[in-house]
């Protein structure tokens, strides 16, 4: 990659149809990329693993806690699927892959488009835990003050469950519509020259053209990270490469440059 300042930006692309079938095709694309250069992926990976102990040990429920989950990952996040998107662009254009270029594109990252996207991230995670904090306000706040680290059964009452629900449909549609804001257009602004209000724009775009199959790829990634999650965030170590390396495909078969030789 080089300076943005000597390229000229790129025009938009064409969005296309993504199948089923060929959901199917970018799990095993991305598959093969974390196999061809799985050391990335698990320095990658690492950072998610690292934070999510340190989050342990800090302590739940704090108000700590509560930042790094709303400052830390958010912005980090796009910086470490921008390194997988980078091996996957390199293997499919058949560059060398070495730790100097992988890690620079994501140094000079920070003075293009990601941040921007990095920032709209994290803007969104801090509107959904004031909500988050809102709606449990709203059915639990008139219950006894109960320790919820020991006292589970506070969610079994018909106030805790219908929290659950409401925290659960609130959150899957604030989660889906953040899917598609980013679902392509961080690939997009590692690809092209293109702003980073164009290419959420077209994110969105893609993602109501391709409403089912993205429903299904939003729907995979929850499940997989959800279970990643469970063996003491370990399954991350396999699952986020697996997610970034997939994603660049998605992306790639869902966009099509037209001055590109192959869409």
């Amino acid at each position: 990659m080089t300076d943005t300042q000597t390229l000229a930006a790129s025009p938009k692309p064409i969005i296309g149809k993504l199948t089923l079938p060929e959901l199917w095709v970018c799990l095993k694309a991305g598959w093969r990329d974390f196999r061809a250069a799985p050391q990335f992926g698990l320095f990658f990976s690492a950072v998610y693993v690292l934070s999510g102990f340190f989050l342990i040990w800090i302590g739940a429920g704090h108000v700590s806690w509560t930042l790094v989950v709303s400052l830390g990952f958010p912005l980090a996040a796009p910086f470490a699927a921008v390194g997988l998107y980078e091996v996957s662009r390199c293997l499919e254009a058949d560059e060398p892959l070495l730790w100097r270029n992988v890690l620079g594109v994501v140094w000079q990252e920070r003075t293009r488009q990601v941040p921007w996207i990095g920032a709209v991230i994290v803007f969104y995670f801090l509107v959904w835990t004031f909500l988050a904090h809102m709606i449990f306000a709203v059915f639990m706040g008139l219950t006894t003050f109960t320790n919820i680290s020991t006292s589970w059964e506070m969610f079994l009452t018909p106030n805790g469950l219908t929290m659950i629900a409401v925290e659960m449909i609130v959150g899957g549609a604030l989660a889906f519509l953040m899917f598609s804001l980013t679902v392509v257009s961080l690939p997009l602004v590692l690809d092209k020259e293109i702003d980073f209000m164009t290419a959420m724009l077209l994110s969105l775009a893609a993602v109501r053209a391709n409403l089912w199959v993205m429903l299904v790829w939003a729907g995979t990634i929850a499940v997989l990270t959800f279970a990643a999650l469970i063996p003491w965030f370990l399954g991350l170590m396999v699952v986020l490469p697996l997610l970034g390396h997939t994603t660049w495909h998605v992306y790639r078969r869902t966009l099509y440059h037209p001055l590109d030789d192959t869409p």
